[in-house]
């Protein structure tokens, strides 16, 4: 358990990071409470963006500037006009060894990096089936329906275990947002079967042990992987730094995939297509502090804190709630899933979650209404579940110390039974 002063010396550490950042030092103290530490990091992240701004005036879309590189930034930026040939050089997101090699392209959000990539595969398979997992993330499910129409997507449920049928091409689309059950028979079955594996890894720390474990099971199948990224969520310390995606194309010391693989165009063509989509990242959304032994570290003890108290909250829902949860096990961890005894359409679901966070905000605990996670703050929304059909509201478990995660945790549940008792 993370006592409250441990937890307030933590989100200095976090503080002194993003302070670092700035020429005009705020000297941070250590906060006396949790919401004081919320508003800090805010204020401290408004500051380095306008910092940027002020500094970095001639670096425009058309590049007329020959100065690239940010001056408060570890990374480099090359490119012409709208950054049509954007060009980044710097730190990594992930933390995966020295003996892993990445080429990675950079775009404005998550799902613009999965359908630049998912396009891009149409120029390399004519026909092929993609596999994804109960519960994949919806708008990528969506895209693959409405724009990717030389994709036949199934569910893995038909084909982990079984003989490969007589499709030419298979795609594997890996997604956190599975249940961990799904996930881990993913990782046990053979993927002989597969061309590529397409890799969320949003909701998954830079440096988790999932993480590894898929490129080692790719590696060892002789499977290329690519790994999908939003990095607005779990690496910026909390504070929603930019819309910043990416595609991380892995290649190991011990055997290069994509050297070998027919696909071996596939980086080259999904470039082409963020070009002709213009999804291209903004310089202005990289967050300067990423890359440092310090930044990996307070980030992997903030996705801890959190998985950690998603731990004790889907315990306590399970027998608190009963049947009025609906989901506790993902893969990542992140979040829950609370459902009503009367269905609930989409208006609803999103009324219920701005019900909770008002109501509970006012009471005093740190909550918002927010279609997000990851925050140093309770963050609820609803959510719509495609393995049902259904509409829930789902509870983003924050990085809170323990005690105080605990009541709140309480708090949610008697608010959830009574609202199910006037519905």
């Amino acid at each position: 358990m993370e006592t409250m002063n441990a937890y307030l010396r933590r989100k200095h550490e976090e503080l002194q990071l993003l302070d670092a950042c700035l020429d005009e030092s705020f000297a941070p103290a250590t906060p006396k409470s949790i919401n004081e530490a919320i508003a800090l990091k805010f204020k401290l992240t408004a500051a380095i963006r306008a910092q940027h701004d002020l500094k970095d005036w001639t670096t425009t879309e058309t590049a007329w500037s020959h100065r690239k590189k940010s001056s408060d930034s570890p990374f480099d930026f090359r490119y012409d006009y709208q950054r049509a040939d954007l060009d980044v050089a710097g730190p990594s997101f992930y933390d995966l060894g020295d003996d892993i090699k990445c080429e990675t392209v950079y775009t404005s959000s998550g799902m613009a990096s999965i359908s630049a990539l998912l396009l891009a595969s149409s120029h390399l398979f004519d026909r092929a089936d993609i596999v994804s997992l109960p519960g994949t993330y919806g708008e990528t499910l969506e895209f693959i329906e409405a724009y990717a129409r030389h994709l036949k997507s199934i569910t893995a449920v038909e084909v982990l275990g079984a003989p490969t049928s007589g499709a030419s091409h298979r795609i594997l689309l890996l997604d956190s947002c599975a249940s961990a059950k799904d996930f881990e028979a993913c990782l046990r079955s053979p993927w002989a079967q597969f061309d590529l594996c397409i890799f969320d890894s949003s909701c998954l720390a830079g440096g988790s042990g999932k993480i590894a474990r898929t490129l080692r099971k790719g590696r060892r199948s002789g499977v290329p992987v690519a790994m999908i990224r939003s990095h607005t969520k779990l690496d910026s310390l909390g504070v929603e730094y930019g819309r910043l995606g990416s595609t991380t194309f892995v290649r190991s010391a011990e055997a290069d995939l994509w050297g070998r693989s027919p696909l071996r165009n596939l980086p080259d063509g999904m470039r082409n297509a963020v070009r002709l989509l213009g999804g291209a990242a903004l310089p202005a959304h990289f967050p300067p502090y990423v890359g440092s032994p310090e930044y990996r570290s307070l980030t992997t003890r903030r996705v801890a804190a959190i998985i950690r108290n998603s731990r004790r909250t889907a315990h306590f829902f399970r027998q608190a709630l009963g049947d009025l949860v609906r989901q506790t096990n993902f893969a990542h961890g992140l979040y829950v899933l609370l459902k009503c005894r009367s269905p609930l359409d989409e208006e609803e679901a999103r009324q219920a979650a701005s019900e909770m966070g008002r109501d509970l905000g006012l009471a005093g605990f740190p909550i918002r209404h927010a279609g997000s996670f990851g925050f140093d703050f309770a963050a609820t929304e609803w959510f719509h579940d495609t393995t049902t059909g259904a509409f829930n509201v789902r509870i983003a478990v924050p990085d809170l110390p323990t005690k105080v995660w605990d009541e709140q945790t309480r708090a949610i549940a008697r608010w959830w039974n009574e609202h199910n008792s006037r519905a």
